[in-house]
């Protein structure tokens, strides 16, 4: 059993709560046990990310992942993943963009704007399952530095 000092908090922003239980069932299948703080739309998501990247101690709760859907209410994944990634404090955070868009273009906006991983709903969970254990592993491995 690992201790959870360095846990990370998974922030989960979807706006379909059936797909919502979902990816967090798929989880917890993976046998990964960390926090999630589900969001259904993109502004307070947006707000909570800020504040915990504006910690000028990094005394805010230690390390984050997003999974983050593209087609929100309020706005767009895309947006969320460029400010997310333009903020100093937050762009070394991995991102997980889950959406049901497999547009080539779409794909590759965010894979340049800095997503980690892009996966197309409905996923095949095996490779989610995957995909969020290996995330894990590099959370293991990976000490965020703290910027000077």
């Amino acid at each position: 059993m690992m201790s959870d000092d360095s846990a990370v908090t998974i922030v989960m922003i979807e706006d379909d709560e059936g797909h919502a239980r979902l990816i967090e069932k798929n989880i917890r299948r993976a046998g990964v046990n960390n926090q999630i703080i589900p969001f259904t739309a993109g502004g307070p998501a947006v707000e909570y990310l800020m504040k915990a990247g504006d910690g000028d101690t990094g005394s805010h709760g230690g390390a984050y992942l997003v999974l983050l859907d593209l087609n929100l209410p309020d706005m767009s994944g895309t947006e969320i993943l460029r400010r997310v990634k333009e903020h100093p404090g937050l762009r070394r955070m991995p991102v997980v963009i889950l959406t049901t868009t497999d547009d080539k273009t779409e794909i590759q906006r965010c894979y340049d704007l800095g997503c980690n991983v892009y996966i197309t709903k409905p996923v095949n969970y095996e490779n989610f399952a995957q995909a969020i254990r290996q995330l894990g592993l590099f959370f293991m491995v990976m000490q965020v530095p703290e910027t000077v």
